[in-house]
C-alpha cells in the first residue's frame, strides 16, 4: 500500500484517482509530495486511466507546486491522463498560469468538471 504524505487525501474511483493536496506547497514538502504521488500512481498503473490533482484546498503554493505538476506529468505513463483542479482566482491557478503549466496540463475550475469523462 502506498501512503501519500498527510494531510493529503486520496480517493479511488473507477479508472481514476483523486489526490487532494495540502494547504501549502513549497520547497519544504514538494519533493516528498512528488515522490508520493508518483509512487501512488505506479502502484495503480494497471488500472489507472486518469490522475486528478486537487489544489482547491491549497492556499499557498510557490513554483515548487508547478514543478510538482510538471514532474508528475513527465513521469506518468503516456496512457494515464493528468488533470488539475484549481479555483480560478486562487493562488495555485495563478502560479500554474504564470509558470506556463496550464499549456501542458488541463486545469479545471471545479472538481465536478475534472471528474467528467
Amino acid at each position: 500500500m502506498t501512503h501519500v504524505p498527510s494531510p493529503c487525501r486520496v480517493r479511488d474511483l473507477p479508472g481514476r484517482s483523486l489526490i487532494v493536496l495540502p494547504p501549502e506547497i513549497d520547497l519544504s514538502n514538494s519533493p516528498a509530495l512528488s515522490a508520493a504521488v508518483l509512487s501512488f500512481a505506479e502502484a495503480r498503473a494497471t488500472r489507472l486511466g486518469v490522475l486528478i490533482l486537487d489544489f482547491t484546498h491549497t492556499g499557498f503554493m510557490d513554483s515548487q507546486g508547478a514543478r510538482l505538476v510538471q514532474d508528475v506529468r513527465c513521469q506518468l505513463p503516456a496512457r494515464v491522463g493528468l488533470r488539475v483542479v484549481a479555483a480560478p482566482l486562487g493562488v495555485p491557478s495563478r502560479v500554474l498560469e504564470l509558470t506556463g503549466v496550464r499549456r501542458d496540463v488541463p486545469v479545471y475550475g471545479s472538481l465536478a468538471e475534472a471528474l467528467e469523462p
